[in-house]
Parts: structure tokens; sequence; C-alpha cells
């Protein structure tokens, strides 16, 4: 099974895929983590990555692709995989698809996660205090959400042209919401 969690920064898409990944059995890939690790590691993509992401901005398309043919084609991914933050943009929503439709995946379903904004910057401050997340100022957290509205957004709308997009309320317990999701994907 492959599946796409699209929704702003805080609205759980990283906790609802770990849930999904246990239900079906399929790894929970976050390019959010990824990208830190490579940035860890003080990759070259690291290095670009960081100074990108520290101001609130998207890594490039060129860069993003190649990180997720690298993962969608590596053994631990051979039965389906969970995508938690990408595609960001129409251009790599439609770069996915050409992978895919290279690589022969068929993509399952998309799940927009819905939360009111005031909701996901409060949800993001407590995050940023809980694991001491230098990119998750206040700032930060508000250029994140524009540049979602403005580049992201129209990924919703692109899924919901093909008929596999569904949007789940993600307010209310941890539980409630996965329960959304399992109908959802139904």
């Amino acid at each position: 099974m492959h599946i796409i969690l699209l929704g702003p920064p805080g609205v759980g898409k990283g906790t609802q895929a770990k849930l999904l990944s246990e239900k079906y059995h399929i790894p929970h890939i976050s390019t959010g983590d990824i990208l830190r690790e490579e940035i860890r590691q003080q990759t070259p993509i690291g290095v670009k990555a960081k100074i990108l992401m520290d101001a609130g901005n998207l890594v490039p398309d060129d860069v993003m692709i190649e990180l997720i043919k690298n993962i969608v084609t590596s053994e631990r991914c051979k039965n389906g995989i969970i995508l938690d933050g990408f595609p960001r943009t129409v251009a790599q929503a439609e770069a996915l698809k050409n992978l895919f439709a290279d690589l022969k995946i068929v993509l399952n379903g998309v799940i927009s996660i819905e939360v009111a904004e005031e909701l996901t910057i409060e949800r993001l401050v407590k995050r940023a205090q809980e694991l001491n997340r230098t990119d998750d100022t206040p700032e930060v957290i508000k250029n994140r959400l524009r540049v979602y509205k403005q580049r992201t957004a129209p990924v919703k709308d692109y899924y919901q042209k093909t008929g596999i997009l569904h949007s789940v309320d993600g307010e209310g317990t941890v539980e409630e919401v996965s329960k959304r999701m399992a109908d959802a994907l139904k």
C-alpha cells in the first residue's frame, strides 16, 4: 500500500503516519526526518537544506525527488510506504506520479489532515518547547505556514482531481483522528 499524507506542519501527520505504519506494516517515511538526518550528518544536501529549512523555506524539487527515489526503491519499502511531507509542490506531485509510473507503483490514497491554523501554531510552539527544535520559532512557523499555503496547498487540489484524496478532520484525540483516517482508507 502506498499512501501520502498532506497537511501543514503541526497537523499530526507524523503521529498518524506511525499508527498507519503499525496497522499496515509499511514504513513511515518523513521527509523532514530524512532531511534532519542529512543535516545531522552534514552531508552536502544537509548543509544546503539546513540553510533553507532554518529560514522556513522548501528544499529544491530535484533534491527531494532524488531522495524519494532512493527511498521507494529501497528494500524496506518493497511492500509500500507512507509518505509524510512529500510532495510539497504540484511539480513534485507530477514528478512522483512519473516516478511511480516508471517503477509500476500504484498510489492507493492521499489523506489531507485538516486543522485550524490557530491550533496548528499552538501545536508547533508546544513541540518546539518539548523537543528544543530550532526550526519551530514563532517567526519560522508563520513563514512555514505561509509557504505551505502558497506552494503546498495546491497539491491538495491536484490530488482532488485524481479522485484519491480524502480530507480528514485532524482535531480531537489521536484515536479519533486515527479512526477517521482508517475509515478514509477503506
